[in-house]
């Protein structure tokens, strides 16, 4: 499944793209996300933990920089892993595009992601309205590392600030609520024959 959602950071473009380049930093703006060895060559193993209602995964993987441009300030990652129980695996393809906005740096993103076993039996709206909820989190992470990084602060002590699961999927609901009333809201379009 493809989603693409875009963030801003209020800092400058080069901050943020010196950010980007630290792939464990970048990781640990993502809650539940731990690249805890950096195994060369933009390679990385660590461990992502999803809270999806009742489902908790935690899954062990690897994370690899197949492309770094620092011309285009575009940053592509390949990720799999497998769920610690043997409940499923995921995989995903994150490619990262800065750009320069008045309100500092805008970041597109495009995870093509690919889920089976138990965090398959989620419906692609309740994924993607997951996805937003973490990637909103991860955009305010990201934003108290750069600030953190520019003040000199040690960031081991510095712990991305997650929402338990129950939030997460209280969040997500809401967004698949608002969704479901817009297509009952808005006015009737007849389609072209």
């Amino acid at each position: 499944m493809l989603i693409n959602k875009d963030v801003v950071v209020p800092q400058p473009i080069d901050k943020v793209w010196a950010f980007f380049n630290d792939i464990p930093q970048v990781a640990a703006s993502l809650p539940g996300a731990d690249l805890n060895e950096d195994l060369g060559d933009d390679q990385y193993k660590g461990k992502v933990m999803i809270s999806m209602g009742p489902v908790k995964l935690a899954f062990g993987g690897l994370a690899k920089v197949l492309e770094r441009d620092d011309a285009a300030k575009k940053l592509v990652v390949d990720g799999a892993g497998s769920d610690e129980k043997g409940r499923g695996n995921a995989s995903l393809m994150l490619t990262a595009q800065l750009l320069s906005v008045a309100k500092g740096t805008k970041v597109d993103l495009s995870i093509d992601l690919t889920l089976s076993g138990a965090a398959a039996q989620y419906g692609r709206g309740m994924v993607s309205d997951v996805t937003s909820v973490l990637i909103g989190q991860f955009a305010d992470n990201a934003q108290r590392r750069i600030e953190a990084i520019e003040r000199g602060e040690d960031l081991s002590k510095l712990e991305a600030k997650s929402a338990s699961g129950l939030a997460i999927g209280l969040q997500a609901v809401k967004l698949a609520l608002l969704r479901v009333f817009s297509r009952f809201f808005l006015p009737y379009q007849p389609q072209p024959r």
